[in-house]
């Protein structure tokens, strides 16, 4: 069932914490981040510490074929400040290292994730997950809800889809053959075609002219990236099939915001029906948008995040960071 977010009183102010953090280190980072032992491998994260947030802890989950500074772009200038910020860059992705096996999967992700925000100083944040990342902050719900004020699910993909993957994806995948295949064909071949892709992604809306450099996304063709991704996303097929009939058991609220010509992960099949399934949550459908609504709906969400701080349930006031 959808529950409107739209009427709750205004804003929880978030109290100044003070020394905000415990074990989590000095302060803000700098550069591309961190990285931080999370049990055996290591997990890049960047985290930018507010004076005086007026918002509680941001967990930033980005997608396939991306880093952290995915979000970065679209959320550093509208949010820096506001919130105390970790954009993590999920196993094998960015800097992060890929960890066991079995890192592949959302809730191994999100078992890595909620260590990190331990480490970091986190007690519990708002989760912002787009696209496969969605899958994660669900996981995160699921396993960890002590962590998990509420979840803004952009785009996500959490259910089974019809014609399974892209044949370059089942090849990157294959044993010998995928290894081949990533050393000697995705390097150029994925230069070449990064621009129409990323393009592809943005489309019906533009694709920002810097939006390629600041993300670095030619790292996305480096023959273990592409591999780890090409198996991140053929495993996410099968996990989605045994996990998504426990979506209606998360308890804390949510808002999903989707495109309605997003063509590359379906409205209708995630994030509608998310929306019928979650306890507590609010759908919104963008007329005309694609697939990034990070970008081109930013200030959207970012109004989907002060209603999740504001919720009832959510009892962000609580979510004071090193306390």
């Amino acid at each position: 069932m959808a529950v409107s977010l739209r009427d709750q009183p205004g804003p929880t102010r978030v109290r100044d914490p003070g020394s905000p953090l415990v074990g989590g280190g000095e302060g803000s980072d700098t550069g591309r981040g961190r990285r931080i032992d999370v049990g055996g491998f290591c997990l890049n994260s960047l985290r930018l510490l507010a004076d005086r947030p007026d918002l509680p802890p941001l967990v930033f989950i980005h997608g396939a074929s991306t880093s952290l500074l995915d979000p970065l772009y679209a959320f550093r200038s509208t949010l820096e400040g506001r919130a105390h910020l970790l954009f993590v860059d999920r196993p094998g992705h960015g800097l992060s290292d890929h960890g066991p096996d079995a890192n592949i999967l959302p809730d191994a992700q999100g078992h890595a994730i909620a260590r990190l925000m331990a480490l970091r100083g986190i007690d519990r944040a708002i989760l912002v997950g787009h696209s496969y990342g969605g899958a994660v902050a669900a996981a995160m719900a699921l396993d960890h809800p002590e962590r998990v004020i509420g979840t803004l699910f952009l785009a996500p993909a959490l259910y089974p889809w019809p014609g399974g993957i892209a044949w370059y994806y089942r090849t990157a995948r294959a044993r010998i053959l995928g290894a081949l295949f990533c050393r000697l064909v995705v390097p150029w071949a994925g230069r070449l075609a990064m621009r129409a892709a990323a393009q592809g992604v943005f489309s019906p809306d533009p694709m920002p002219s810097d939006y390629l450099k600041a993300t670095r996304a030619v790292e996305a063709v480096a023959p273990a990236a592409f591999r780890h991704n090409a198996r991140e996303i053929s495993a996410l097929l099968a996990w989605t099939e045994r996990t998504h009939h426990r979506y209606r058991t998360i308890g804390t609220p949510s808002v999903i915001i989707t495109g309605t010509r997003d063509d590359v992960v379906s409205p209708e099949l995630h994030s509608q029906r998310l929306a019928r399934e979650l306890p507590q949550a609010e759908l919104i459908a963008v007329n005309g948008l694609g697939h990034k609504p990070d970008v081109h709906a930013t200030e959207l969400a970012v109004a989907a995040i002060e209603k999740l701080a504001r919720a009832p349930s959510s009892n962000a006031d609580e979510a004071l960071v090193g306390e």
